[in-house]
């Protein structure tokens, strides 16, 4: 059905006559007898009936009308959602990994819910594989994510990726192992581990990957013993032995562990705000993306 019929409708149930209707809008009579008759068609049903020299609704008809305020009104408030210039109202869904949450994203949460609140942010963790999913089947509006350097996202060809910030990731290691030799280049720092076990992540194989390729230009194939979706975990298992793996040049680690830095070719993780391209301009999501990107 027409909305602009059912608007018609509505305003003959209001006032009583199509003249009076016409004369409200600015249309003529004609026109709106007309536009009421495709709207019977439409619903399949009389809507009118004669009532002297005049028309009523007939019950079917004050249903529609009855009906028509609540289509009517969300189509209009419909219509203010999407409207760039709108006042944000709404529900942003986030899916993303735990450290975009607490260093991005929570702050902006923070900011809106002192400025707007009637923006809610709804947060579910996510891994970036698993994020992308979501975000393709419109379960999300807003995936955070990243990728390294020596493993580079492919991205969707249907979403708009905006670059959040930077960070250098390292070997960490058992605090007790003296190797390798400090200034040592990043391949002779993982060829110096080349026997031992390692830890990638059990939940996004962009780590692995940047393991492996480090691990291919040093020759030889990395044995992945322990797949770990904790950073915490992933200390805790080397600080005890069982392996060495990734973390962040700048992870407060414990005394039993120590982050090599890396060099000649440098990890560096990258993040990233993503969406469905043309999405950015709801202004709810608007309003969170400009909280997160820099400048």
């Amino acid at each position: 059905m027409d909305v602009r019929r059912l608007r018609l409708l509505l305003e003959l149930s209001r006032l009583g006559s199509m003249r009076e209707v016409a004369d409200e809008l600015g249309l003529t009579t004609s026109t709106v007898s007309q536009q009421i008759a495709a709207l019977a068609r439409d619903a399949g049903t009389p809507l009118l009936e004669p009532d002297g020299r005049r028309v009523r609704l007939t019950a079917a008809g004050r249903r529609l009308a009855d009906h028509a305020v609540g289509i009517l009104a969300a189509v209009d408030a419909a219509r203010r959602d999407l409207d760039p210039d709108a006042e944000p109202v709404g529900t942003v869904r986030v899916a993303g990994f735990a450290s975009a949450v607490r260093r991005s994203l929570l702050p902006v949460v923070a900011a809106i819910g002192g400025t707007h609140p009637d923006v809610r942010v709804r947060i579910d963790e996510f891994e970036p594989l698993e994020a992308f999913e979501l975000l393709a089947r419109d379960d999300v509006d807003l995936a955070l994510v990243y990728d390294y350097t020596l493993a580079p996202a492919a991205w969707p060809v249907d979403v708009d990726a905006h670059q959040l910030w930077t960070t250098s990731w390292g070997l960490a290691v058992p605090a007790a192992d003296p190797r390798p030799a400090p200034g040592t280049s990043a391949v002779d720092v993982v060829a110096a581990y080349a026997g031992h076990r390692w830890i990638t992540n059990s939940r996004n194989t962009a780590d692995e990957d940047a393991v492996r390729t480090l691990a291919s230009m040093a020759g030889f194939t990395p044995r992945i013993e322990h797949q770990i979706d904790s950073l915490d975990l992933v200390e805790v298992l080397v600080g005890a032995g069982l392996g060495v793996g990734l973390l962040p040049t700048a992870w407060p680690a414990g005394p039993d562990v120590r982050v090599l830095p890396l060099d000649a070719p440098a990890i560096i993780l990258r993040t990233y705000a993503v969406t469905r391209r043309g999405r950015d301009r709801w202004p709810p999501l608007r309003l969170v993306l400009d909280g997160l990107l820099p400048g």
